[in-house]
């Protein structure tokens, strides 16, 4: 994995940082094609994929000696799926549906030991390339090199973002699109104004506790629209909407 600069510290920077998330295509060449592309992150989803811990080891290890930050979504904000994904390498934690203060607090100290969080010791192992060392120096290590990203994509997490933005440790809050129009009760209508306002308002409480503002933007519209509100953190995708986009192009060409 990419060790020569340390990516979170350019994203905290404000340094507008581009990935992909990856939904479907869990393949041994996928780090390697994303990395070609220029993606500087890859985050591997396990909300909606039904992608496991052993594939997941298996892909993080794909993206050794690579320019890329392997990073991954977690199903939900609980100890076990953080801790058992940084144990395997991850460098970023992303958790949907945040909702409270509560619930951010709770996991940034899945993701730190302690005495500043309650995550278990394991290493020498994925995490640590294998290596041994000083125990202490690679726990400042890996705390400094983990993002820790907080979705808001519900009207509970939409009305308490200021209180989970105010978290330490939460480092980006991820404007999760489709949820947040569902539960705002207007779904998939990205053009509205509440909608509109709503994404305004998450970039705008981002900047001023100092986090990052993030959203994975399905099309050039929307990055253009995603930039304009200030969010730095951007993931290009979904993996298989491209393929079939790009597809369907040569197939009415060939036609």
């Amino acid at each position: 994995m990419s060790g020569a600069t340390n990516l979170r510290d350019r994203i905290l920077a404000g340094e507008r940082v581009v990935g992909a998330m990856i939904f479907e295509f869990f393949s041994p060449g996928m780090s390697r094609i994303l990395a070609n592309a220029g993606a500087q992150f890859v985050i591997y989803d396990m909300e909606h994929s039904g992608l496991e811990f052993e594939t997941l080891k298996w892909l993080f290890a794909t993206c050794r000696g690579l320019p890329i930050e392997p990073m991954v979504r977690v199903p939900r904000s609980d100890y076990t799926w953080i801790a058992r994904s940084l144990d395997l390498g991850a460098r970023g934690i992303m958790v949907p549906m945040v909702e409270t203060r509560e619930q951010a607090l709770d996991i940034v100290q899945s993701c730190r030991y302690p005495l500043t969080g309650r995550r278990g010791a394991g290493f020498g192992f994925a995490q640590c390339d294998y290596m041994g060392g000083n125990v202490i120096a690679k726990m400042a290590d890996y705390h400094q090199r983990t993002l820790v990203i907080a979705q808001i994509e519900t009207e509970r997490g939409l009305e308490n973002v200021d209180a989970i933005a105010a978290v330490e440790g939460i480092d980006a809050l991820w404007v999760g699109h489709f949820d947040l129009s569902n539960f705002m009760g207007l779904p998939a209508q990205f053009d509205h104004p509440e909608f509109d306002r709503a994404l305004r308002h998450v970039g705008e409480v981002a900047r001023r506790h100092g986090k990052v503002a993030a959203i994975m933007a399905t099309d050039a519209a929307w990055m253009a629209r995603a930039r304009s509100m200030g969010y730095t953190l951007l993931a290009a995708g979904t993996d298989s909407g491209l393929l079939q986009a790009a597809m369907g192009d040569l197939i009415r060409q060939a036609r």
